[in-house]
């Protein structure tokens, strides 16, 4: 390897470690409406996946890996009414061998309405009313997901909004000219407010959590798609295969997109683009510092 001479001097950067937290992200236009698409790729590119009854500590003040809560201690936030809705004829057509609280749920329904008017699944016992506890008959979980599956669905047709798409979050907001800049990333402990703050452990923020075979923006594809569209889903896949993801051959390259607020250049078919190199997820850099200290 060749020597830096005496007095040269080092590309900008050069050796430099990403700062803490450290996430990069792609932008570029929807090709079909006003719209600007923001792309945290650190997080899409990670091998995030959930880890319910498999190390998942739950979110309460302490770890509680027993009870098999996952994040659906405090119940589900409805997004608006046709969430309502969808949950509500979900919910008509579980069965008692799916569903532990369904009787529960015939006497007294499945939603109740907070102080401020949002709308939240029921709390029994602690938890959501669709959770099935361990040592009910047909295992732990949510009942939704678990019907979903047993019918060949898509559990994401039957839960709550933000039930199916945890870890994923989108926000969007609107400039003075109209044109709406929509930002998908992952879920912080930030975004449940002050409550956050009191979980004891958040899946985004545990290394043990990023063992999956598959990138994010592959293994949750249909949740994606359901975010974006199918069209923008096409262009920010083609980007990521280039960048390193899965590298499916027919995926659409995304001309002239910008990473972190700089020029990345088209991602060709060929799957290259030029200078990139995934940034590990905070969550592993962490714990690779930890277990494996610089000398």
């Amino acid at each position: 390897m060749a020597k830096k001479r005496s007095g040269e001097k080092a590309p900008p950067g050069a050796g430099q470690a990403a700062p803490e937290g450290a996430h990069e992200w792609v932008s570029f236009p929807d090709p079909s409406e006003e719209r600007t698409w923001v792309f945290d790729v650190t997080f899409l590119l990670s091998g995030w996946h959930c880890i319910y009854g498999a190390g998942c500590q739950g979110v309460l003040t302490g770890p509680a890996p027993e009870l098999e809560q996952g994040c659906c201690s405090y119940g589900a936030h409805f997004t608006d009414d046709s969430d309502v809705e969808r949950v509500r004829v979900a919910a008509s057509s579980l069965t008692a061998a799916q569903w532990q609280f369904r009787r529960r749920g015939q006497r007294s329904g499945t939603v109740r309405s907070e102080a401020d008017g949002t709308v939240v699944t029921l709390l029994v016992d602690g938890a959501c009313i669709f959770l099935n506890r361990p040592g009910f008959e047909g295992g732990a979980g949510c009942a939704l997901h678990r019907a979903a599956l047993e019918g060949g669905g898509r559990p994401m047709d039957l839960k709550p909004d933000v039930c199916w798409q945890l870890p994923l979050r989108r926000e969007d907001t609107t400039d003075e000219r109209g044109r709406v800049t929509s930002t998908v990333t992952q879920w912080d402990r930030r975004h449940w407010g002050d409550g956050g703050d009191e979980f004891h452990w958040w899946c985004t923020s545990a290394p043990d959590a990023f063992g999956g075979r598959k990138p994010v923006y592959r293994a949750m594809r249909d949740e994606l798609v359901e975010l974006c569209g199918a069209a923008v889903y096409d262009l920010l896949a083609g980007y990521l295969d280039a960048r390193g993801g899965t590298g499916r051959g027919g995926a659409r390259s995304l001309p002239a997109a910008s990473a972190g607020g700089a020029s990345a250049g088209a991602a060709s078919s060929a799957g290259s683009v030029a200078g990139s190199v995934p940034l590990p997820h905070p969550a592993v850099r962490g714990a690779r510092s930890v277990r494996s200290p610089s000398p």
